[in-house]
């Protein structure tokens, strides 16, 4: 990490100085070229004075090399009557070159283009004289560029003195940033004191040490749930078995004994039953593809299915509300409504009454599950859908259920990105509502 904030700042830093250079470069060659423009229009100007006071006589002193730029005499009619230079372009009539034909129309005139004669960019200047003729001064555009380029040198060497010295307090800031990073204790990362920008990151970190805690903790408790579970119906089958294997049933209670070890391990393949499908939720696995169900319609099958059921313990089960329709796994939704309406029937008295209501409302598909039963404590309604939880053990334990029931309908919820609430009083019964996306 450090050598990559590293290379992250120097490379940034170099960015930043060779767009500052560039532009410094740009800018002073601008500057540079206006700066010769105008001195180019003022020596222009100073020739013309001179000539028109002294005469072609100063035109033996441009001779001797007292001016940096080229200077031209040209006629009113464009015909070349001096230069300082002399080459194949000199004596070309030069009165279609635009700085002549401005100067002859106004009295000064300038252009800037590439000269044929030396191949570069050049600046002209000229000015009518009071004879009629007009005086030329033209200079490379070279000049302003090597100006600017002079700089460069020196320019060169602070950038890379900059860069040696940025990289070393890169270097050395980067290591006192990351140090207190490298110290952080993760077990706690909120007792940490470490920059303020880390804070988020370490209340994220402490969540989810906290999830992962009470995942480990809930893994643990699984466990060893499973294994009271499963040991206690074992521990009757062992003992019953030996019995028998001992000789000590009378022959008219052998169909007793056989039928509790029958019992025990129903009970105890309806718990590995229960457990492989938590397995499977937990997993995302479904049990058949995804398929468009009518609720209404699944309802009454779990009607049809808990009926003798329900009957057995004088409970009366019915079925309201309309047709609606989720798109879900068929199995895992029946399983889901399957559960809550057996609870429904187990944790009731007598003589009660459950209702499986279907209602399809603002685009979500509705099905509740109304029990006139022993209801649910407040201080016990949040942990109803926890592996194991028992509101009434006893009870429980009596019609032979494995407290799993409804960690199975929680996921199956979830599976189906669906919401489960839980209305209920103690003695005045229970009313589980679970909601999907109607399709």
């Amino acid at each position: 990490m450090r050598k990559e904030i590293s290379r992250y700042l120097i490379l940034a830093m170099v960015i930043t100085l060779a767009t500052v250079y560039g532009l410094t470069i740009y800018l002073m060659y601008r500057e540079t070229s206006t700066l010769v423009r105008e001195n180019i229009i003022q020596e222009a100007d100073y020739i013309a004075e001179a000539l028109n006071i002294a005469g072609e006589d100063y035109l033996r002193q441009l001779d001797q090399g007292l001016v940096n730029a080229r200077v031209t005499l040209i006629s009113k009619d464009g015909e070349v009557l001096y230069d300082t230079e002399k080459d194949e372009f000199t004596f070309e009539n030069h009165l279609d070159r635009p700085e002549i034909r401005q100067a002859l129309r106004t009295g000064r005139g300038t252009d800037i283009r590439r000269s044929t004669s030396i191949g570069e960019e050049m600046y002209y200047c000229a000015v009518l004289l009071k004879d009629g003729n007009v005086v030329r001064i033209s200079k490379a555009s070279g000049t302003a560029l090597s100006n600017a380029l002079l700089l460069l040198p020196p320019i060169v060497l602070i950038g890379v003195v900059m860069i040696l010295l940025g990289a070393f307090m890169t270097g050395f800031s980067v290591r006192r940033l990351i140090r207190p990073i490298n110290l952080l204790d993760l077990n706690e990362p909120l007792k940490n004191d470490v920059y303020e920008e880390l804070t988020p990151l370490l209340q994220r970190i402490d969540k989810q040490n906290r999830e992962k805690k009470a995942v480990d903790d809930m893994r643990t408790e699984f466990s060893a749930n499973v294994s009271h579970e499963l040991k206690t119906p074992l521990t009757s089958i062992s003992g019953y078995a030996e019995i028998m294997k001992n000789g000590l049933v009378r022959p008219e209670d052998t169909v007793r004994f056989s039928e509790k070890i029958y019992r025990e391990a129903r009970r105890m393949i309806r718990l590995i039953d229960d457990i492989i499908r938590l397995s499977r939720l937990d997993e995302g696995i479904r049990s058949e593809p995804d398929q468009i169900i009518d609720l209404h319609d699944l309802a009454a099958e779990v009607v049809a299915d808990l009926e003798t059921n329900a009957s057995t313990n004088g409970i009366s089960l019915y079925q309201t509300g309309i047709h609606c329709r989720v798109r879900g796994d068929r199995q895992t939704l029946y399983e889901l409504l399957y559960n809550l309406a057996d609870n429904a029937i187990k944790y009731n008295h007598s003589g009660g009454s459950v209702e499986i209501d279907t209602e399809y409302t603002r685009g979500q598909s509705i099905i509740r599950v109304i029990d006139t039963g022993i209801g649910i404590p407040e201080d016990q309604k949040d942990r109803i859908f926890e592996r194991f939880y028992r509101v009434d053990k006893s009870h429980s334990r009596a019609t032979g259920g494995t407290g799993l029931g409804l960690s199975i309908v929680k996921h199956g919820v979830m599976a189906h990105n669906g919401q489960i609430q839980v209305d209920s009083a103690l003695g005045r019964g229970t009313t589980m509502t679970v909601t999907f996306d109607g399709v």
